[in-house]
């Protein structure tokens, strides 16, 4: 399964199929049979909820959904993780929304980092049940008070007697039309906005390009590690979809590792100079991790990529452990393996079998860049105007 899951992907992101093997060739036509009935299925269900045959719901607090066009890689749940922490800060206490999908890695990374925090995680395919079953535990708030501190640096505390659900963010809820929102951001991977430009499972497109009118607010992600001319001609097809939304970029940004074995351990991201690396992630798009890591300075960088939310087995650490050993024979040291936040929240106990060799977690922030006249404090004005129209 692994093997076909991995033969799509390459696929999917391919823009032309001349490049492809014959065995993804051979795999096209049935693929392009489902991305059509994917395409009937999509447009179907968009009307359902156009003539109100399924019901979209509205909660009693704001609504802010972070979602993406395609699957994967997009820099949603740092999105969340960084919308959740600047509302905690502002004495606003967020309620997260997320599927919960493959083992819930982005929900277990996501109560890691906000530890400490009021922000509430929600997990559950029925997104309205469970933000109505914490609404009803926690209670809510309409109060906007608190919507001019959002962002503004000066951290809140919230009382435990007034910890009151007062915002909801939808994590990857582009395609959740069951909930209604008053903002939505929608992601873009700058590395590979699009793939093939076709629909799920034949490219990576969860809805045409279309969709892009939807989005009140649209983030280039990754923008750091493209060329300006890539970053123009990304610009210039979102404008072709939506000609009006403000337009942000964001990287990500290492800020630490710490040691599988001991989380409390924090290291320095020079923990990995000079050494040999081998990247291992089950992650939607592993480019961008891979070339993170190789600005840290490594002498060598390999890496073995699964597909995304994989769920790392016994069997996983055969094939890992014999790509380490090759590398230790060929470089004379013990190679570093290092995963991402959402690899070891998925398997932290698989990893610990790789018991001879260092495993480090990478974790990274998601990071505004001041461009093109898009700034940080523009995204927090134009989040903040959404949130007080409501």
């Amino acid at each position: 399964m692994e093997k076909l899951r991995s033969a799509v992907k390459v696929i999917a992101y391919t823009p032309q199929s001349k490049f492809l093997s014959p065995f993804h060739l051979s795999l096209i036509p049935l693929l392009s049979v489902a991305s059509s009935l994917y395409s009937i299925a999509i447009r179907l269900r968009r009307h359902l909820y156009r003539f109100n045959i399924l019901h979209s719901h509205r909660l009693p607090v704001p609504v802010i959904s972070v979602g993406n066009l395609t699957w994967g890689g997009n820099g949603k749940t740092p999105m969340v993780e960084l919308l959740a922490r600047s509302f905690a800060d502002a004495g606003i206490s967020p309620l997260i929304l997320t599927r919960g999908y493959c083992g819930a890695d982005e929900a277990k990374m996501l109560k890691r980092q906000l530890q400490g925090t009021c922000a509430k995680i929600g997990v559950g395919a029925n997104r309205v049940a469970t933000a109505v079953r914490f609404l009803d535990q926690y209670g809510f708030t309409s109060s906007r008070a608190g919507f001019e501190q959002l962002f503004c640096g000066n951290k809140i505390e919230v009382q435990s007697s007034n910890n009151k659900i007062g915002v909801a963010i939808l994590d990857d809820g582009m395609q959740h039309l069951s909930v209604q929102r008053d903002l939505e951001i929608v992601m873009v991977n700058a590395l590979m906005p699009w793939g093939n430009h076709c629909l799920l499972p034949l490219g990576p497109l969860r809805e045409p390009l279309t969709a892009l009118c939807r989005a009140d607010i649209l983030v280039i992600h990754h923008a750091d590690l493209v060329k300006e001319k890539d970053i123009d001609a990304l610009k210039s097809t979102i404008r072709k979809g939506n000609k009006s939304a403000p337009i942000f970029f964001t990287k990500m940004t290492p800020i630490y590792f710490f040691r599988c074995r001991d989380s409390s351990i924090k290291l320095s991201t020079m923990a990995v100079e000079n050494a040999t690396i081998l990247c291992l992630s089950g992650i939607g798009y592993a480019d961008s991790f891979i070339q993170r890591i190789e600005r840290m300075g490594p002498t060598f960088v390999d890496h073995l990529d699964f597909s995304d939310h994989h769920l790392f087995e016994l069997q996983d650490l055969q094939i890992v452990c014999t790509r380490l050993e090759a590398l230790e024979l060929k470089f004379g040291a013990k190679p570093i393996v290092v995963v991402t936040e959402k690899d070891y929240d998925r398997a932290p106990e698989v990893l610990l079998r790789l018991k001879h060799y260092e495993v480090l977690v990478l974790c990274s922030r998601l990071q505004f860049l001041d461009y093109m006249g898009s700034t940080e404090e523009r995204f927090r004005k134009t989040v903040v105007e959404y949130l007080s129209q409501r």
